[in-house]
């Protein structure tokens, strides 16, 4: 790009609406969810029906949900301290938002290695394999409910409205 023209410019032009973001974070924070989620439904169907072609897809799943958590959990917190939301926002909020992600990060990352050396799926303690999917499907769930709280409720993903809104009860 040799006319001086950064990144913001061009994801203008590609996707408009990218522009009223206060960050990128809300680009990314789909993927994550989908591989997770997807990771987990497939290790559970692998475990009922035996399947060695859903243990590996789950695998892949489970690795690409484990690398774009990271990535998202890396904007997220680049992205905070520049967040437009009012103080009790972030402390009602934002807080909880971000210790239950780094939770669901961290859990991740630990049945992703565990997978890894286990491939493509742990037979010793496998039930408790499975409870920490559930549990991460959980936390996700919860701080995604979270977030979604801040950008809907609290205007945190856009100019919309006008800033800050004070939290509420």
């Amino acid at each position: 790009m040799g006319s001086g023209k950064g990144l913001g410019s061009v994801l203008e032009r590609i996707l408009p609406g990218a522009s009223q973001l206060q960050n990128y974070h809300p680009l990314l924070v789909h993927f994550p969810i989908a591989f997770i989620y997807g990771a987990a439904l497939l290790y559970f169907l692998a475990w009922i029906f035996a399947n060695d072609g859903l243990k590996w897809a789950a695998l892949w799943m489970l690795l690409l949900g484990a690398v774009s958590a990271a990535v998202t959990l890396a904007s997220g917190f680049y992205a905070a301290p520049g967040l437009m939301i009012a103080q009790s926002v972030r402390d009602e909020l934002l807080r909880h938002h971000k210790h239950l992600m780094v939770a669901a990060s961290s859990v991740t990352g630990a049945l992703t290695v565990w997978a890894l050396i286990a491939r493509p799926m742990p037979t010793r303690l496998r039930a408790l394999f499975m409870l920490g999917l559930l549990l991460v499907v959980l936390l996700i769930a919860s701080g995604a409910d979270l977030g979604g709280a801040m950008v809907y409720g609290y205007n945190a993903g856009g100019s919309a409205c006008p800033q800050p809104i004070d939290f509420k009860k």
